[in-house]
């Protein structure tokens, strides 16, 4: 029966978008981020879904679709460069197999990344975009918040949707991911239009903020905990009463940890005690023994370059052994950081377009902030709030990201594929309004006589 409902689900998506091209390229962001071909049993999964919607939505916007406002940016330029630098080590990989593996999904990711702005030529569609992610990560998230609050959860114990410990099932990118979203999801209950922010979108939209919360709780993944921290500190930004919020934030948190699992607040407490902690001491040696490596290897080892690696290092004991350390000896350990990936994956090169990318797009958020946050024009007064939405959001992943290897995410790609299609449309808007006013003023000049 679910396989039934979620073939008859596909089938009513992309026969809307038959009609409505773009459909179909909200149909490929909900194949990609739910992955119903992983939740089916027999119906679903028998068939290639990614790569047939992938082609009708990339065939439906070459040959119905309107390009007449197609623009092609600087950071969807240095998204080709990335993807081209790390097709080339691929091919000069340390580890060949295992890198032509991870490639057969990156690529997929750099690419819808690259096309998906040229489709966004209109503010609905921006929306459209932004809400469709949301609600697909939500499906994700609400399992999980209610697992939690039923006393479920435990770290790497925690099934969502389905028994899979990749995309964002994996718990500690579901914890970076639902944190990071909870900005666009207030931007939505506000400013939203598809769905009029009225009171049971507000309260959707607060259920699923806590739902948000929720999730480092039940994954037990201290990346949740460090996003959360940046979240309060970025939110102390925008807040009018800074001292009632943090008064409010610490009272708040006071009150929930007695009711915090205490498998959850032991975890925790590792953070400040990491040179005990094996996994923390771990990713310290793999971090030193991966900036040594890039020294010598300028240019990469290509896709999961990590399987070289030999560590040593001296573990602290912890408080039950008593004093000392302990010499722990490992191998093949993931990097457990997106610098790190990039660094050692693709060299100092594609660290660079990688860290550029970033950096960009918090720029050109920042710079539409400081432009519209002031403005007395009702059709504009969304520009704002969502540049720092949008902006808060990847500077949660930045963060996040410290502490998990999650350089080539397909959502994240898709957050920066909005913000592209956003700062594309706000240009063009600017440059049409330019011109007409220049054409009012020729028209409006008196003539000689």
């Amino acid at each position: 029966m679910r396989d039934l409902a979620f073939a008859l689900f596909l089938l009513v998506f992309i026969g809307i978008g038959l009609r409505r091209p773009f459909l179909l390229v909200l149909a490929y962001c909900y194949v990609d981020i739910v992955a119903p071909q992983r939740l089916s049993y027999f119906l679903v999964n028998s068939l290639p879904i990614s790569l047939i919607v992938f082609g009708l939505a990339v065939g439906a916007w070459l040959f119905i679709d309107e390009k007449k406002d197609v623009r092609f940016s600087m950071r969807q330029f240095l998204l080709v460069l990335l993807l081209i630098y790390c097709g080339l080590t691929t091919q000069s990989a340390d580890f060949p197999i295992e890198a032509a593996a991870k490639w057969s999904w990156v690529w997929k990711a750099l690419l819808w990344g690259i096309f998906l702005p040229l489709t966004l030529r209109t503010k609905l569609r921006i929306e459209a975009l932004a809400l469709t992610m949301i609600l697909c990560a939500s499906s994700i998230i609400i399992t999980g918040g209610i697992k939690t609050l039923a006393g479920g959860g435990g770290y790497g114990a925690m099934q969502l949707l389905v028994n899979d410990n990749s995309g964002l099932y994996e718990g500690s990118i579901i914890s970076c991911v639902a944190i990071a979203i909870i900005p666009i999801i207030l931007y939505l209950a506000k400013y939203g239009t598809i769905f009029a922010p009225d009171w049971r979108v507000k309260l959707f939209a607060y259920a699923l903020c806590f739902a948000c919360l929720l999730i480092p709780i039940g994954t037990q993944a201290r990346t949740g905990l460090v996003c959360i921290a940046a979240l309060a500190i970025l939110m102390l930004r925008f807040t009018n009463h800074r001292f009632a919020y943090v008064a409010i934030a610490c009272g708040a948190l006071l009150v929930a940890i007695p009711f915090l699992p205490s498998s959850f607040t032991d975890r925790m407490s590792t953070i400040k005690e990491y040179k005990a902690d094996e996994s923390a001491s771990t990713r310290v040696a793999v971090w030193k023994w991966t900036w040594d490596y890039a020294k010598e290897h300028p240019f990469g080892g290509g896709f999961d370059a990590f399987r070289g690696n030999v560590i040593r290092y001296d573990r602290a004991s912890t408080k039950d052994e008593g004093s000392g350390s302990q010499e722990v000896n490992d191998k093949s350990r993931a990097y457990h950081s997106s610098y790190f990936e990039m660094l050692g994956e693709q060299g100092y090169p594609g660290f660079m377009i990688w860290f550029l990318l970033h950096i960009s797009g918090l720029v050109q958020m920042e710079i539409l902030h400081r432009k519209y946050k002031r403005t007395t024009r009702e059709d504009m007064m969304w520009v704002s709030p969502l540049a720092v939405s949008l902006q808060n959001a990847q500077i949660i992943y930045l963060v996040g990201c410290l502490f998990v290897g999650i350089a080539f995410q397909p959502f994240v790609y898709m957050i920066i594929a909005l913000q592209i299609g956003f700062w594309t449309y706000m240009r063009r808007r600017e440059h049409e309004e330019n011109w007409r006013s220049i054409a009012d003023r020729l028209v409006s000049k008196p003539k000689i006589v």
